[in-house]
């Protein structure tokens, strides 16, 4: 077993999910706390279409294919947002249909055979490259870079854009940074844990941190911390148990949730018993 655990496979993935780790649980608070959460998991599904197209492409490879696709479903999809007829998820969720159903289409078209369709939906620990290493770690150091720079008007565009906007804090190139990097994060974490499972990332470690408080700084330390955890853990667990990791990351992140929701409720009931 310990054998196991040090293959170079393994350390590449662990490195790669690492990293990924950091941009994802940061990201992640905004993304909730401005209500992105379908958007951002739409992005990760729907890299799967360009995920095809570039493994079946050699000359375009998929980290380009998927990129092209979570760029262009993100920036589409913001676009479509600001009408207010189809505002709320409306044209989140046609997109994702959309492009789900171009993935599976282009399956067929480049013959299934030539395409590992659970490896890019799942992840694989045996798919991480050398490359896939650095371009996460440069994901999260664009990252906090950006984050550490632009919080205050991150968190003013969040908290009361009414008031940020006309005070200068460009609501639109905010919103389109922040989109352009869930987008990077989610491309960069896709070897790993796939494209089906890579948005959840997003959101899961953020709403944990959520429950475990409601102010910024500290919800972002929260969010960053399990994330790493819960990514480092599930693909050790994923090697051990011979599974996707994608799937091992989503249900330990989804286990954790679930213990600090319990926790929340059973302190909830317990504090008016202790105010009598």
């Amino acid at each position: 077993m310990i054998e196991a655990l040090d293959a170079p496979y393994l350390t590449r993935a662990l490195a790669a999910g690492a990293l990924v780790a950091v941009p994802l649980g940061l990201l992640g608070c905004f993304v909730l706390l401005r209500d992105l959460a379908f958007l951002a998991h739409g992005a990760g599904v729907a890299t799967f279409s360009g995920l095809v197209v570039g493994a079946a492409v050699p000359g375009l490879g998929p980290f380009a294919g998927a990129m092209a696709a979570a760029l262009a479903f993100s920036g589409l999809v913001s676009l479509g947002e600001r009408d207010r007829a189809v505002s709320g998820g409306a044209v989140t969720g046609v997109a994702l249909a959309g492009s789900l159903a171009l993935g599976a289409v282009l399956v067929v078209a480049v013959d299934a055979g030539a395409v590992p369709v659970e490896r890019l939906l799942f992840g694989s620990l045996l798919a991480v490259s050398g490359a896939d290493v650095a371009r996460s770690a440069l994901a999260a150091a664009m990252t906090v870079t950006v984050v550490g720079l632009a919080l205050p008007r991150l968190a003013a565009t969040t908290f009361d854009r009414e008031w940020a906007v006309p005070a200068g804090a460009h609501g639109r190139a905010t919103d389109a940074a922040l989109v352009a990097l869930v987008a990077i994060a989610v491309v960069c974490a896709l070897p790993t844990v796939g494209s089906l499972l890579a948005g959840a990332l997003l959101v899961v470690p953020a709403a944990t941190a959520r429950l475990l408080s409601e102010r910024l700084l500290p919800m972002l330390a929260y969010a960053g911390s399990l994330s790493l955890l819960e990514m480092a853990s599930g693909i050790v667990l994923a090697r051990l148990l011979d599974l996707p990791p994608g799937t091992v990351v989503a249900t330990l992140g989804g286990a954790v949730f679930a213990a600090a929701a319990a926790g929340r409720a059973a302190a909830a009931r317990l504090a008016p018993e202790a105010a009598r």
